[in-house]
């Protein structure tokens, strides 16, 4: 054998070697793509708007305990529907109307207990933190007497709360269709673009130290 076809021989492998790697580089790609696995993978579908809900949602999960335990936080940048309900005097709202603040939205009806037994703590909460940056948001649900829930919460002294209702429950299914509400009380920290921060399915003490935490963390406090 001479050496020139020793040499033919050396570079041929070289050759088969690079198409092997760059066979298994496709491969790998290919992998990827059809498995979402890499960064911007998984980040397809979400709102580039939301991202700095995400980034909240990262910095107030450590705080996540205690008295708000059960908060979900939110691990995709989406934003939420424009959930539309109406104010004292009937005219209509929607999530819009708070862009540029941080809302608490909250969901309840008078005939749900757990719901009940909260209200004074959102009370409480928007009278310690309500302001220009930031407000709860608590829209009951009654389908049947629209009286019934002004009356309750004249009765228990609930006065810091501004009036939201949804007499068609209308809210809590537009929720319920993207995974976000199960049942009540439904919470959900939203952020000033209206996109999710965390969520609550259950009742939680919101006026407690825990809860004052995450949400002053949530204002950049």
């Amino acid at each position: 054998m001479t050496v020139s076809q020793d040499q033919r021989q050396r570079e041929a492998r070289k050759r088969l070697t690079v198409v092997l790697l760059g066979g298994v580089a496709g491969v790998a790609v290919g992998i990827a793509a059809v498995y979402g696995i890499g960064h911007l993978a998984r980040n397809v579908g979400g709102d580039p708007a939301c991202a700095p809900a995400v980034e909240t949602a990262r910095k107030i999960a450590p705080l996540v305990k205690g008295e708000v335990a059960a908060l979900t936080v939110a691990g995709a940048s989406k934003r939420l529907p424009e959930l539309a309900f109406q104010d004292a005097s009937g005219q209509s709202k929607t999530l819009a109307d708070w862009r540029g603040r941080t809302v608490l939205l909250n969901l309840w009806a008078t005939w749900c207990v757990p719901c009940r037994k909260e209200m004074p703590a959102l009370d409480a909460l928007q009278a310690k933190l309500g302001g220009r940056d930031f407000e709860v948001v608590a829209v009951n649900i009654d389908t049947r007497d629209p009286d019934k829930p002004k009356s309750w919460l004249k009765e228990v002294g609930i006065g810091k709360l501004g009036y939201f209702a949804d007499p068609t429950a209308k809210v809590f299914q537009d929720l319920k269709e993207i995974g976000k509400a199960f049942g009540m009380p439904t919470t959900l920290l939203i952020d000033p673009q209206g996109c999710e921060i965390a969520t609550l399915a259950g009742p939680a003490e919101w006026a407690s130290e825990d809860a004052l935490k995450v949400i002053n963390a949530a204002l950049g406090r």
